[in-house]
């Protein structure tokens, strides 16, 4: 499946959080050696690990220990690309969740939710479908935008009953009570919202048959567009491409993400005629020389970005692949400028 990882969009109420909060978007930047760059393309993916890295270092540079909970706050429904806009204009609450789980795999493919009702009670469980536990911030941004979004919905308060989360307790709970009303419970079994039954058949306000339809369609194109198989070796290029510049995956490590041994997956490139090491030296050169396009990264900026262990090994693979050294491949690419 081609839907590995997480919609860069989702990087973006990180960024409107931190300006919300008045800090300096340029320095946070800096201090979480993200490039803003990779925003500009609407359409990419970004690890799992990379939206979780950034939150955390969001939360450190603002000092912010709710920082997720405040980002859960004034998240809207834009901030949610065409998911959030299905949402908007479906019929009832549990058509909007159920278009949640449908179409989540546009925005991240990796954090979900499960609803249930239990008696007189509807049970939303958060999730993460890989192993593993999200962290507090990513897990409270979920729980606290979901509420108020569902709120929004309705244009109601809604009846939470009960909230719980599997992290432990801060020092300070007054935030919670802001955000939800109540005190949640720690240190639970599971991360879970408990509301009335009656919230799933809350009517929608913005609700719109039409636009409901004109959305869906192309939230359904979308989806399709992500998950359709495609040739094994093209989706670990796209996977490469989204571990990078976080980490750059092992042989090991890249037969584990696709669910393979070493030996399978070598087999099943073989059939596509290449092999493990011809994907990763393609996907660095391809890295490489969008790199050295972009003339405020230094060769032994490059270099590290693409986990090499010296700036001379990357020198010496650059000019393996192209004949010259990234410094004059530079040169060229500047003179071809003027």
């Amino acid at each position: 499946m081609n839907s590995q990882g997480v919609s860069v969009s989702m990087v973006y109420p990180i960024m409107k959080t931190i300006v919300h909060k008045g800090y300096d978007l340029d320095l946070f930047y800096r201090y979480a050696s993200f490039d803003p760059a990779s925003l500009r393309n609407v359409e990419a993916r970004i690890p799992e690990q990379e939206l979780e890295r950034l939150t955390l270092a969001a939360a450190e540079y603002t000092q912010d220990p709710y920082f997720g909970l405040l980002q859960g706050q004034i998240m809207e429904f834009a901030d949610m690309g065409i998911l959030g806009y299905v949402m908007m204009h479906s019929s009832k609450v549990a058509d909007a969740l159920a278009a949640y789980q449908r179409y989540n795999v546009i925005l991240c493919s990796g954090f979900n939710l499960k609803w249930e009702v239990c008696g007189d009670d509807v049970l939303i469980r958060l999730s993460l479908q890989s192993s593993g536990r999200m962290s507090r911030h990513c897990i409270e941004d979920m729980a606290c935008s979901l509420y108020r979004l569902i709120g929004k919905l309705s244009n109601r308060q809604l009846p939470l009953r009960e909230i719980a989360f599997m992290h432990e307790a801060p020092e300070d709970l007054g935030p919670y009570e802001a955000a939800f009303g109540r005190i949640p419970v720690f240190e639970a079994k599971e991360d879970v919202l408990r509301l009335s039954k009656e919230v799933l058949d809350y009517p929608v306000m913005y609700s719109d048959a039409k636009l409901l339809k004109l959305f869906d369609s192309v939230a359904q194109e979308t989806m399709e567009e992500l998950i359709r198989p495609g040739k094994l070796s093209d989706q670990v290029v796209l996977w490469m491409k989204q571990c990078s510049p976080s980490f750059f995956p092992t042989l090991q490590q890249t037969a584990a993400h696709f669910g393979f041994s070493t030996r399978s997956l070598q087999n099943r490139l073989k059939e596509e005629d290449t092999t493990y090491n011809e994907i990763s030296v393609r996907v660095r050169k391809e890295l490489a020389i969008g790199y050295l396009r972009k003339l405020d990264y230094s060769v032994s900026e490059i270099a590290y970005v693409l986990h090499y262990s010296e700036p001379s090994a990357f020198q010496s693979a650059f000019k393996k692949w192209t004949g010259i050294t990234p410094g004059q491949y530079r040169t060229r690419l500047m003179e071809n400028m003027q």
